[in-house]
């Protein structure tokens, strides 16, 4: 009877670490690439937040009654687009805009940045197209997360400034510093369009505080990876970055991420490390 109770267990467990991992799987992918699954649309809808693109699916079939006929194709094409495009569009609505707010927050609070969501979604661009041995018909649709996507939310992220800081006394050390890389692993970090790096203080070191908006529109406010070196090597932080190490995160959505007051001062000591916070030269590492 023990037995048969410890095997019971045993199994019980098991499929707790099994939809455990699951619900993980579902917020990134192996490999250099962070990778997140919308929840509301599953495997249709993704957000790549390393290459910086959404990309959704949509499936269409033509009535019964075309199957075998020269309108089916077209027609299943044409219901598998529109199918696309409804996903997409609630993808996007899934971007974290910051560890406080999502894109949905947005388009419910303006129906005028709803639109222009919706006006973007429309441009996006077919990656493929399938035609599938039951007649359906799949279509792959994406769209840049910089570029027109960003010119609606930046703006309106950017309007969150928090309490200004005394400038800094520039440091004697003479050290320039190309871009920063934080290191975020093992903190549960989430990406977000427009994040944060904060001293133990809670004062901004990065952020909405002295980026240039131009900048953020056009490559978004930091890149993302999931190997060091490779951020350390990215082309946006160039050749000479500075590498600070995440201490923990803070708000609902785990995209501000605090360092030490030590890596802070270091960032802020060189008033010529500000030119590389106003370009967005940023790379975060999550796990």
């Amino acid at each position: 009877m023990m037995s048969k109770r410890m095997v019971v267990l045993g199994v019980i467990v098991g499929m707790l670490l099994l939809f455990s991992g699951i619900g993980l799987c579902q917020e990134k992918v192996s490999g250099s690439e962070w990778t997140q699954i919308v929840e509301q649309i599953g495997e249709k809808g993704k957000i790549n937040w390393s290459e910086g693109y959404i990309e959704a699916v949509g499936i269409g079939a033509p009535p019964e009654r075309y199957f075998g006929k020269p309108q089916a194709r077209p027609m299943a094409l044409r219901a598998a687009k529109v199918d696309a495009y409804r996903n997409l569009l609630e993808a996007t609505k899934g971007v974290r805009v910051d560890s406080t707010t999502v894109v949905k927050d947005f388009t419910v609070d303006s129906d005028v940045i709803n639109a222009q969501v919706e006006g973007v979604v429309k441009g996006a661009k077919v990656m493929n197209q399938e035609y599938l041995s039951d007649g359906t018909v799949e279509v792959t649709l994406r769209m840049p997360l910089a570029g027109s996507f960003s010119q609606i939310i930046i703006p309106k992220a950017l309007e969150k400034k928090p309490e200004e800081t005394p400038p800094a006394v520039p440091a004697p050390t003479g050290v320039v510093y190309t871009g920063m890389v934080v290191d975020a692993r093992g903190l549960q970090a989430r990406p977000a369009m427009s994040p944060k790096i904060l001293d133990e203080n809670g004062k901004e070191v990065y952020g909405s505080v002295n980026v240039d908006r131009e900048y953020a529109v056009q490559q978004g406010m930091s890149g993302y990876a999931r190997d060091l070196t490779a951020a350390q090597s990215n082309q946006r932080v160039t050749n000479n970055p500075v590498s600070v190490k995440g201490i923990k995160t803070e708000g609902p959505g785990r995209s501000d991420i605090i360092i030490s007051n030590a890596d802070a001062e270091k960032i802020r000591g060189a008033a010529d490390n500000l030119s590389f916070l106003k370009k967005c030269r940023v790379m975060i590492v999550l796990d």
